[in-house]
């Protein structure tokens, strides 16, 4: 979930920037708060914050004016309403067929409830709470694709999380400064194990394991994560800072696990 639905704050901060944006340098709160239907004090809190966080630059008065970190703020959180609002739109719009994978032998007309499973669209006749329903185009055996169409209902999706495993760089130690049985639990039992660099891939041949994905990791975790599959990477550390960045980017969580010695 994007930061700006999950937090209260983020939110208001970011429509007052834009507030501040359109009409600086010279906006009054009361407007602001009119706008927002918010309280003048909750605009001034927000706004002393923001100065002191330096969103924004003001003259005390009634001059306000957007920094270049505000504005990167404004750009961020746009980014990042734009892919959430592409991804609902990729779910709720009533393609006239969609495909998914029968649960059960399914036969045309049936009505069927759809569900995300390890990253894959499930059709089943069995009642699932909460997800959305369609109706089958073409018959289809258990295990076959099947078409469905007249989607009703949002498909529910929980995003993954990324488990990440830092490798030192070669002249730090490399692979043989980690723990082979600290990383053997890290990626045991995962079904997407992604690798960054050679001191990584060594190590995952150090403990007899071979990765799924060696190129195009970057966005192999990223859509992984968006399906609801939490992949496990192991990289060298010096990739860390680009991943992270492209991780935060797309809102997608992670979680760093310790395979040092």
């Amino acid at each position: 979930m994007i930061q700006a639905l999950k937090s209260k704050k983020v939110s208001s901060k970011f429509q007052i920037l834009v507030e501040i944006a359109e009409h600086q340098p010279t906006i009054r709160q009361k407007d602001i708060a009119t706008k927002m239907d918010i309280t003048p004090q909750a605009v001034s809190e927000y706004v002393k914050e923001m100065v002191d966080e330096g969103l924004i630059h003001t003259d005390g008065k009634k001059m306000y004016v957007i920094t270049r970190e505000g504005v990167n703020f404004v750009l961020r959180v746009s980014k990042e309403m734009k892919e959430y609002l592409d991804h609902i739109n990729n779910i709720v719009t009533n393609i006239s067929v969609w495909a998914a994978v029968a649960a059960e032998d399914l036969a045309e007309g049936d009505t069927v409830h759809l569900f995300m499973d390890d990253g894959t669209l499930y059709a089943s006749k069995g009642v699932v709470e909460g997800v959305a329903t369609a109706k089958v185009v073409v018959s289809a055996k258990k295990g076959e694709d099947v078409g469905v169409s007249n989607i009703n209902g949002i498909i529910p999706l929980e995003m993954g999380k990324v488990m990440v495993c830092a490798v030192p760089q070669v002249q730090d130690g490399g692979s043989r400064s980690i723990s082979p049985d600290k990383l053997r639990t890290a990626v045991e039992g995962s079904d997407l194990i992604c690798v960054l660099g050679i001191e990584a891939h060594v190590a995952l041949k150090r403990i007899g394991v071979e990765p799924h994905i060696v190129y195009g990791v970057r966005e192999v975790i990223v859509e992984a994560a968006k399906r609801g599959i939490s992949p496990v990477l192991v990289c060298v550390e010096s990739e860390i800072p680009s991943i992270l960045q492209r991780l935060g980017d797309d809102a997608i969580e992670y979680e760093f696990v310790e395979i040092r010695n």
